[in-house]
């Protein structure tokens, strides 16, 4: 998600990253509110009641993004996407690493054009499966 809150990215699991990231979104609905983030965003009460519970795993970048943005100090959603998918993007740069290597580094979770699709932001991607290729990724970084 922000590169600033996930600095250590590359030393936790997917699941501690996961974790990490469910503890962001339910800092925001509590320090927003259930109901402004429900206002604010596309989601129904009971995702937002799951996010608040770090229930987050199905979650998608996209609406991760939205309840993000309901706090009034941070960017925009569309903002907050294009950072997430930028650090992934610059990490693999970063790591020398093409999709073909980040599917097999990822014991081939994901196919290669889908991990080129999500990426891209033209196919929708799950929280978990963000902090699978978040965690990989910055785990490879030179």
């Amino acid at each position: 998600m922000l590169r600033t809150e996930f600095p250590d990215a590359g030393e936790r699991s997917p699941d501690e990253l996961l974790a990490a990231y469910g503890s962001v979104l339910a800092e925001t609905v509590e320090s927003v509110g259930t109901g402004a983030v429900v206002d604010a965003t596309d989601l129904d009460r009971e995702a937002v009641d799951a996010a608040a519970d770090g229930d987050v795993a199905s979650l998608s970048l996209e609406d991760a993004m939205a309840v993000l943005a309901a706090d009034p100090d941070r960017p925009d959603a569309d903002a907050l996407q294009a950072e997430a998918q930028d650090i992934l993007l610059m990490g693999m740069t970063t790591a020398v690493m093409d999709v073909e290597s980040l599917a097999s580094g990822i014991d081939s979770q994901l196919e290669p054009k889908e991990i080129q699709q999500k990426i891209e932001g033209r196919y929708p991607m799950t929280l978990e499966e963000y902090a699978l290729l978040h965690s990989y990724i910055e785990s490879q970084r030179r």
